[in-house]
């Protein structure tokens, strides 16, 4: 099924539409600038294409569209937490029922925003109370932010990660800089590894880099362009490529799927963020396209 085809349930404004699949609403944009696509399950970005170009973010051929499940693909938001620090993986922000709060647009592009906030599920997986803003600018670049406020009487913290899959033409001629050399592998059971300046990919790589520059730069050779993705209020950066083995154990990934994508992530890590009562953090990743 192509999302970008779906019937029209909701024209909220001439770039806006709200369109459904299997259950889950999409807010889908259709601009002189821009193309993309939201679902409000997660919170999560499904794709983004700017004028002229080809699409900056990957969405699973076999992605699984359940309200029980996080999609394959696109930026899913990893949230109060990263990986299995908790139960379920990665938390509850990337399943949960997301509100679409504002949408504006001009000749430049468009801007959505969606909210969640905790409610008796949430509180049952993590007793805290918070407000959790998502903002999509979109138009020839992409800015992705997450806003998240403790509406708590006490302070609590949290980590998370805007879970970036990049469309890219072949994994065997990518090259990512700008990560720092200093990472955990995940691969060796988090073990502190030193790297190149330059990540090249042959194997399995699920790396946790400590000391990443704000711009990390990802050389989608085939394709001829180079993906800037700079990173804000985070303390780590992923970067993850699944390689064969794994994405033929994956249910919501072909086998050979590995080959187009690869995760560059704004992640926090440790230490995580404390927030005391009324206090805001923001965690963002802008992705342009430069060539």
């Amino acid at each position: 099924m192509d999302l970008r085809q779906l019937s029209t349930i909701n024209a909220l404004s001439d770039a806006v539409t709200v369109c459904e699949y299997q259950g889950v609403k999409i807010i889908r944009v259709i601009h002189p600038m821009v193309e993309a696509g939201i679902s409000l399950h997660g919170g999560h970005l499904l794709w983004f294409k700017p004028a002229g170009e080809k699409d900056m973010i990957w969405l699973s051929e076999k992605a699984e569209f359940d309200i029980t499940k996080a999609v394959r693909g696109g930026i899913p938001v990893c949230w109060p937490w990263f990986g299995k620090a908790a139960v379920p993986s990665h938390g509850f922000a990337r399943t949960s029922e997301w509100t679409l709060s504002q949408h504006r647009e001009n000749d430049n592009g468009v801007i959505v925003t969606l909210i969640l906030e905790d409610n008796q599920d949430t509180r049952s997986i993590w007793p805290h109370k918070f407000h959790n803003q998502m903002t999509f600018e979109m138009s020839a670049e992409l800015n992705v932010s997450l806003t998240s406020t403790n509406t708590d009487t006490q302070p609590w913290s949290y980590g998370g990660a805007l879970h970036t899959y990049f469309n890219i033409a072949d994994i065997n001629a990518v090259s990512v800089t700008g990560m720092g050399a200093e990472y955990l592998d995940s691969t060796q059971a988090g073990k502190i590894c030193h790297g190149n300046d330059t990540l090249t990919f042959n194997t399995e790589t699920d790396r946790i880099y400590t000391h990443p520059q704000p711009t990390i730069t990802i050389n989608d050779q085939d394709n001829q362009r180079t993906i800037l993705v700079t990173n804000q209020g985070n303390n780590a950066a992923v970067i993850w490529n699944p390689w064969q083995e794994l994405s033929i154990n994956m249910g919501d990934m072909a086998n050979n799927s590995f080959e187009t994508m690869v995760c560059v992530e704004s992640t926090i890590h440790t230490p995580t963020i404390e927030l005391q009562p009324g206090q805001t953090h923001t965690l963002s990743t802008r992705i342009a396209v430069q060539r």
